[in-house]
């Protein structure tokens, strides 16, 4: 069965660049959470890069059951930017991802075919430069205990594998824990007592 509490992504922002008769097609791969932060990453890249003819893009958000997933051509003849570059991002099997490719008119059209293999290969290389790593889903939780149960709540933190995000020592114990995604309801169970509604 496959893990459903992992997944691909980029380990940090990568960059490509490709050049094909005088056009330039500049590479912005992101590791991102929201469509919030994806529509701040364009509009900067926008902003930015606005001399650009073409803002091209594709993003794939995690949301279970099914990922989330968007192109955009910007103007580009239909499937020739967005799909290439959401088919890099797929092809990696990557998660959370948004590319962008900024695109320069050289003057010489390319035709379908170049265009495909142009932002095909900038996403690609972004892509590449971002580096790939694992992340976990997690469930977080925020629980608040007395200071004399902070050894039975650190062995249970253990036991559900999970990791403590931030702890807060007062009058009573503050913390807040993130758990495996497939063991949200047992987490839940196991910290009723201690949950912080």
């Amino acid at each position: 069965m496959e893990n459903t509490d992992t997944y691909r992504t980029l380990a940090h922002p990568g960059t490509g660049i490709y050049r094909e008769k005088g056009s330039k097609f500049l590479g912005f791969a992101y590791p991102v959470e929201s469509e919030e932060e994806i529509k701040a990453h364009i509009e900067a890249l926008k902003k930015e890069y606005y001399d650009a003819r073409h803002h091209c893009y594709a993003y794939v958000l995690d949301t279970p059951p099914e990922p989330l997933m968007r192109a955009h051509d910007d103007g580009e003849p239909a499937h020739s930017a967005g799909t290439p570059i959401l088919n890099q991002i797929r092809s990696l099997e990557l998660l959370n991802v948004l590319v962008v490719v900024v695109r320069y008119f050289g003057g010489t059209k390319l035709g379908v075919p170049g265009l495909i293999r142009a932002y095909k290969t900038a996403a690609e290389a972004a892509l590449l430069d971002g580096g790939i790593t694992e992340r976990t889903r997690e469930a977080f939780f925020h629980i608040t205990y007395g200071y004399e149960e902070t050894s039975q709540v650190m062995r249970l933190i253990h036991e559900l594998g999970a990791r403590l995000v931030e702890q807060d020592f007062q009058s009573r114990c503050n913390a807040r824990i993130a758990v495996p995604l497939s063991r949200r309801a047992e987490a839940r169970a196991q910290l009723q007592n201690w949950l912080v509604s």
